[in-house]
């Protein structure tokens, strides 16, 4: 990705995966939104949620990104990997294939030792305490987030990885507030074939694109944002 695009394009596949975030998150997020049927929607809860969610992200991203810098130079290939990853995201979204399933059964792994810790924390009654389990949950086993780690590892560079899975966090907000708020109306709108059809598709593309940047029709980035350009001479 030239530039700082990729930016931009982190933070559209979280948007359009918020249909797969809603299904797993969505009820906490629910729970979370309206502590007694009734009132206002718990802004500051939702928020603190959704903030440390995206501080589990950008922590993931770093944490890859500094794996991937050190072991796996070449980002051509990487960036094929990053795309197939979305096109199954895609399929996944649609409900055509479910192959990431098998990703999500190796993340559960890890959340067996972490859900504990966020029961832990239930109910939530304050915005500290919604972004303690925030910062839990973001590790909950997901294949749009698997997805999403595989695009920023893709970027080069602990700092990029980060900044990716942040932005792709950003995305998955609007959705996962308005859920808080409005669960059921929310879920049954992003949960609509023709709905989930039309994000599916849209993350296809990113996929695609992703590949044929990998193909080499790019110039690569470097931490510090500079490009490299390649010559034949």
């Amino acid at each position: 990705m030239e530039g700082w695009g990729f930016l931009a394009a982190a933070l559209a596949i979280g948007f359009l995966g918020s249909s797969h975030c809603i299904g797993m998150c969505g009820g906490i997020a629910g729970a979370l939104g309206v502590a007694v049927p009734g009132q206002r929607p718990a802004w500051g809860q939702l928020i603190g949620y959704s903030a440390g969610r995206l501080g589990s992200y950008a922590l993931m991203g770093a944490l890859v990104g500094a794996v991937g810098a050190a072991i796996l130079p070449a980002l051509g290939p990487l960036r094929l990997v990053a795309g197939l990853m979305l096109i199954a995201m895609a399929l996944y979204i649609a409900g055509i294939w479910r192959g990431l399933v098998w990703l999500e059964r190796g993340g559960a792994y890890l959340w067996r030792y972490l859900q504990p810790l966020s029961a832990k924390l239930l109910p939530v009654r304050s915005a500290s305490s919604a972004m303690a389990l925030g910062s839990l949950w973001g590790w909950l086993p997901c294949g749009l987030v698997y997805s999403a780690l595989t695009f920023a590892l893709a970027q080069g560079g602990s700092l990029r990885a980060a900044l990716a899975m942040l932005a792709f966090g950003l995305g998955t907000v609007p959705a996962m507030l308005a859920t808080g708020a409005a669960a059921a109306r929310v879920r049954g709108f992003v949960q609509r074939p023709a709905v989930r059809l039309l994000f599916a598709g849209l993350i296809l593309l990113f996929g695609l694109w992703t590949i044929w940047g990998g193909l080499g029709h790019h110039s690569a980035p470097t931490e510090t944002g500079v490009e490299h350009h390649h010559h034949r001479h």
